[in-house]
């Protein structure tokens, strides 16, 4: 990435201002202004995030709004209510009054002397999320949106549930968040304040799983924010990013097909980061992408991207197995509108000598009953600690899964979008999971995963009215796996791989279930695509560049290890994972912080009710005299009928422990 120190404008930074809402809330913003935008106003470009303004986000911050604001936008930064200097107390996430302080700040922003009355709103993650709920209210003053690694549905493509299963990610986020949220603010912008306003904190400080684990179905609490709900709302233009190596690929897609607007989509290898700095590379000049967009719906000026190609997509090249890479070989393919014309559906069946044919099979029975363990080579839901967190070599999950290999390729497979299985199945448990993995099988036996998909049997039919399985009663199933493009070379096997249990991505069922899959019947789809452009190759983006990087000095390097134990006489698993952040100072604040992550999975192949999550998180902040910290825990377990959930919360001044407060909490299995 190159750094730009140099810009049409002289950049002047406003490092803390208030927004006061209409309840007293005070909002922090961090403002970066074009010098003279009060004589001649320009348009704003909103982040509006939880995550800390000060220390958090300083580091990408500081790469991206001064970069804005020197082409002749005003960078805003917002942190959310209960976050950060922020006043108040954040009780969830995307609630009704997330959205409400937001249309406030828009209102706010085009008041100011130096804002023309355009707003953009830009974000990845969280503010990828809020940036088109935001739109779905359709305030006059936002004109366009830019969304990465967000999702248009919060039930179905989030962290919480995936396919009716709950993801263990459900945990990990509210783990992490109840740490996040602990911070105080800093004293240097609130003054003596700061102590009361940390205590306020920590005591309403909610742990957020209790109430997520409330709603395990797809009910009004998920619909709300889920622009799916009715796509005709945004009525602006979005361009929505992503990467393959991200959770929140499928969102890209479904929004390029199912929005009535102006919409463009890029989807990269990258992981959940900005992808001018994300990795695998390569990184692209996203931020020149961002301001061609910005300069179309902000200023008025034609820059081209109306002519822009629907969807730019990185097609994958295959690889060996890894759990992180530092580049992703592939190339980058243009496609004009999606569904893409490029793109035709091939057909496959599962037989019983564990053939995956292209021609139609008798009809069979093969049986699938998995350990409990299987899912430890799938690596992390959401890749974003820059660890070793991606997908490793599947062939000790896929020695516990039923597989089915095609014959060695004689020309390259282009996988683009998402597989569909059409299965007829019966199960011998009343509730059960069903995973399908695809697998890229190397002539050497290696085996890569190119994309995969769960489903919650339960839910076959809804995911707001979930039914029990008859057990011995065949059901026709359709399970739609992840968006991804991959190109499967000439020689290599394509593997399907079915599982009854993905550990740790997912919760386990109450019981072991064993499914007969129905071979005759069964049929894998999948969506392959043809080189519309020919040969030639597509390079649409320029080098990564950005603003000059934050200062920091690194007090300890940062560290991160994953670790599978299995103990021999019990066959008990444990996988632990500890993120050290590192600890640096941020030398024009004078700021030190310091973050560790750790998680404890634990399980027994043949006993899902063993199934235990742990977390621990340590957060500090410094400056000079000033020292707080703190430790927060939680653990989830479950028995056949509840689940059961623990936490708490430390704070400490000085080394000195100043609050402490314990969660506890049993909550009902419904269909999980």
């Amino acid at each position: 990435m190159r750094s730009v120190g140099q810009f049409p404008h002289v950049v002047r930074e406003i490092e803390n201002t208030w927004i006061t809402l209409s309840d007293g809330c005070r909002l922090a913003a961090r403002i970066w202004l074009p010098e003279g935008a009060e004589q001649a106003p320009v348009p704003a470009i909103l982040e509006y995030l939880p995550y800390r303004k000060r220390d958090s986000t300083a580091t990408r911050d500081a790469l991206t709004h001064p970069y804005f604001a020197g082409h002749g936008y005003a960078a805003i930064r917002v942190d959310m209510r209960g976050n950060g200097e922020s006043d108040g107390i954040m009780e969830d996430e995307y609630l009704p009054r997330e959205q409400d302080d937001c249309l406030e700040v828009i209102d706010w922003l085009v008041k100011q002397p130096w804002c023309s009355g355009a707003v953009g709103m830009i974000g990845i993650s969280w503010g990828g999320f809020n940036g088109l709920q935001v739109a779905f209210r359709q305030p006059d003053a936002l004109k366009a949106v830019i969304t990465l690694c967000s999702t248009d549905d919060r039930y179905a493509d989030d962290i919480h549930y995936k396919g009716g299963a709950m993801l263990n990610e459900n945990m990990g986020w509210s783990s992490t968040m109840l740490s996040y949220s602990s911070r105080p603010p800093d004293p240097a912008l609130v003054g003596e304040s700061w102590r009361e306003t940390w205590l306020k904190r920590l005591e309403a400080e909610p742990l957020l799983i209790a109430n997520w684990l409330k709603h395990q179905t797809r009910d009004n609490f998920w619909k709300h924010g889920s622009i799916c709900e009715d796509y005709s709302k945004i009525d602006i233009p979005v361009l929505a990013v992503g990467g393959w190596s991200d959770a929140y690929s499928n969102a890209v897609p479904r929004m390029l097909e199912n929005l009535p607007g102006f919409r463009r989509g890029i989807i990269g290898p990258w992981l959940h980061k900005y992808p001018h700095f994300a990795v695998p590379g390569p990184a692209i000049g996203f931020l020149q992408e961002a301001l061609r967009w910005w300069d179309q719906w902000l200023k008025g000026i034609d820059r081209g991207v109306e002519s822009d190609p629907m969807l730019r997509v990185y097609m994958q090249a295959s690889v060996p197995p890894k759990a992180a890479y530092a580049v992703r070989d592939g190339r980058w393919c243009a496609e004009p509108s999606w569904p893409s014309p490029n793109v035709t559906w091939r057909r496959f069946h599962p037989g019983d000598g564990g053939a995956l044919s292209g021609a139609g099979v008798p009809p069979g029975e093969k049986i699938v009953r998995s350990p409990e363990t299987v899912g430890q080579a799938g690596g992390e839901y959401c890749m974003i600690w820059l660890g070793p967190e991606g997908p490793t070599d599947q062939r000790i999950d896929d020695a516990g899964s039923l597989c089915f290999d095609t014959a060695p390729l004689e020309s390259t497979f282009e996988i683009l979008g998402a597989a569909e299985l059409d299965l007829e199945l019966a199960s011998d448990k009343p509730v059960a999971h069903l995973v399908a993995r695809l697998n890229d099988v190397a002539p050497d036996g290696t085996s890569t995963r190119i994309t995969y998909g769960v489903l919650n049997l339960t839910h076959r039919d809804s995911h707001e009215r979930p039914e029990a399985l008859e057990p011995g009663r065949s059901y026709r199933i359709r399970l739609k796996l992840d968006d991804v493009a991959y190109a499967v070379p000439e020689g290599h096997r394509i593997r399907l791989a079915l599982s009854t249990s993905y550990w740790p991505m997912i919760w386990p069922a109450p019981e072991t279930a064993t499914l007969t899959l129905r071979t005759g019947p069964s049929v894998l789809h999948l969506p392959e695509r043809h080189a519309g452009e020919g040969t030639v190759p597509y390079e649409p983006f320029a080098e990564a560049e950005a603003a000059p990087p934050l200062e920091k000095e690194i007090l300890r390097p940062a560290r991160n290890t994953r670790t599978v134990t299995t103990d021999i006489e019990s066959g008990q698993q444990k996988i632990e994972i500890f993120d050290d952040f590192g600890r640096d100072r941020i030398v024009e604040l004078d700021l030190t912080t310091g973050h560790i992550a750790r998680e404890r999975y634990v399980i027994h192949p043949g006993e899902p009710l063993s199934a235990r999550m742990e977390t621990h998180w340590s957060q500090e902040l410094s400056r000079g005299d000033w020292q707080v910290a703190t430790e927060t825990y939680c653990t989830l377990s479950g028995d056949a009928t509840h689940f059961h959930l623990t936490g708490r919360i430390e704070g400490y001044e000085s080394g000195t422990l100043v609050f402490e407060k314990d969660f506890e909490d049993t909550i009902p299995r419904n269909f999980l």
